[in-house]
């Protein structure tokens, strides 16, 4: 029986988040395979007891160069996270994420019942008109409106001015921030750089509306203010 030729090579296969190592045995056809592949096995167990992790087999039957190949491939674990803890939600980041929200949802009650807010009811009185006009005119964009959840759309006094008119270019802000009522509030309460510093209220009521525009425009497309 011709003896079988063993010969040692190792890769970097990448296999289950693993490195695989191989090393190879191959074996004449007329070699004993099944005492070979015996040995093999018995190596095998020795081997993942020593080391501490999975050993396995890979055999190939060449019938053109007839012979048979026997391939243990040691798996050596690398730097990743287990499978079974990926998919296991992090405790801290969803306390995280639910602090964040809890904190969002009081920072909107808190807005919604600010004293310059006002029902649709209260709101229309001021314009003169009904509460069916003034929903349909926010549906439009043409005044401020934002949910308040339980308390239903409040609509910030500070939008009209001293003769009672909205501000004109609101349709075109409600555009330019997607169409989100929040997003166009913000947009009027906070500070600018665009806007020397000033709200975008402040810079409406000062009657810059085209430099309100413009850094609303810059804000849309991500600019960094």
């Amino acid at each position: 029986m011709a003896a079988p030729k063993r010969t040692n090579h190792s890769g970097t296969a990448s296999h289950a988040g693993v490195t695989a190592l191989s090393f190879t045995t191959k074996l004449p056809a007329q070699a004993d395979f099944k005492k070979v592949l015996l040995e093999r096995y018995q190596e095998a167990i020795a081997r993942s007891r020593k080391i501490g992790h999975r050993v396995s087999f890979r055999v190939e039957v060449d019938p053109a160069a007839d012979a048979q190949t026997i391939t243990p491939v040691e798996e050596q674990p690398v730097d990743t996270f287990p499978a079974e803890d990926t998919d296991k939600p992090d405790a801290e980041l969803e306390a995280a994420v639910a602090a964040a929200r809890e904190r969002g949802r009081k920072r909107v009650a808190e807005i919604v019942a600010g004293e310059e807010m006002l029902s649709a009811e209260a709101f229309a009185k001021l314009l003169g008109t009904s509460r069916v006009t003034v929903n349909a005119k926010r549906q439009s964009g043409q005044v401020l409106g934002i949910d308040g959840a339980k308390r239903g759309f409040r609509f910030p006094v500070w939008q009209l001015d001293k003769d009672g008119r909205t501000f004109g270019a609101l349709p075109a802000l409600h555009a330019m921030l997607g169409n989100s009522a929040w997003a166009v509030y913000r947009f009027l309460a906070s500070r600018h750089g665009g806007l020397d510093g000033r709200t975008g209220l402040r810079a409406r009521q000062q009657g810059d509306d085209a430099a309100v525009l413009a850094a609303a425009e810059g804000m849309a497309r991500g600019d960094f203010d």
